[in-house]
């Protein structure tokens, strides 16, 4: 797998292509932070945002696209219907808010944010609406365990493109992972820096090894484990750094000690446990 720039993509499953490192927004103040901070990630070559309802800084990442300067079909934006907004009817009207709140005709990616019981196939089937009207170019899922997914397959006629959720060294989500590959859905990987605990014994020598930070060493793994990745920060330099992972390689020997690091250890919420 040749991974050798910011503007490598992914082909999904409808054939949409996809940028393999994007850029994440959540927690990000809205207004001048998430301009500046989205300016930024544009200005260094991230071509992918990822944004969402619960962030509210939508209507922030809405104007730095158009103050970036790059054109509106070089970007692959992506948003989320939030929890208490699930449901059809509510996910269709929730989508008109956040594509008037990003000033955007249509979006690239929508994503059910959580796996609310009892409401997320409904949403799906509104996604699929919004998919068929032409709105979004695709849709995909975020934090789905294998039993979400299973439900979901029951009766649902589009395959989500992607699952988003947290995945890291210490959260490897192998079989979450596994059957999402078998059905051909990407992983992107949320909270990929573990929330900047990357003071790992392991990650400290690989820093070395290849003369690289941390956090740099950890979005190489996920881009050559075949993981999209969304890592965020506000500070321009740290937004370059996380980008500056395509002059190096990881050994196979150094990306299977990585895998070993899993402990199932969350920074997150489990999906089964979340409070919706």
């Amino acid at each position: 797998m040749k991974i050798s720039s910011i503007t490598d993509t992914v082909t999904l499953n409808n054939g949409v292509t996809m940028p393999r490192l994007g850029f994440g927004v959540f927690k990000v103040q809205d207004g001048q932070e998430v301009i500046n901070s989205v300016k930024s990630a544009i200005e260094t070559g991230y071509r992918a945002i990822d944004t969402a309802a619960a962030y509210n800084n939508e209507e922030g990442v809405g104007q730095a696209i158009r103050e970036s300067g790059v054109p509106r079909e070089q970007l692959f934006i992506t948003t989320k219907v939030w929890n208490s907004r699930q449901g059809y009817d509510t996910t269709l009207e929730a989508f008109e808010e956040s594509r008037r709140k990003l000033g955007l005709e249509y979006l690239d990616l929508y994503l059910v944010h959580w796996p609310v019981k009892g409401k997320y196939k409904e949403t799906w089937r509104a996604l699929e609406k919004l998919y068929n009207d032409g709105v979004v170019r695709a849709i995909g899922v975020s934090n789905f365990q294998t039993h979400h997914l299973d439900d979901l397959f029951t009766d649902n006629t589009i395959v989500p493109v992607v699952n988003q959720i947290e995945y890291s060294p210490l959260l490897t989500q192998e079989k979450v992972k596994a059957y999402c590959d078998a059905k051909n859905i990407y992983i992107t990987a949320w909270s990929p820096l573990m929330q900047g605990h990357l003071d790992l014994p392991l990650l400290t020598q690989l820093s070395s090894k290849y003369g690289k930070s941390p956090a740099q060493i950890v979005i190489r793994w996920d881009l050559q484990k075949g993981v999209l990745t969304i890592p965020k920060s506000i500070n321009p330099g740290r937004i370059r750094e996380n980008a500056n992972v395509f002059d190096f390689e990881l050994s196979t020997e150094d990306v299977a000690a990585l895998d070993a690091l899993n402990q199932d250890h969350r920074f997150g919420s489990h999906p089964d446990t979340f409070t919706f």
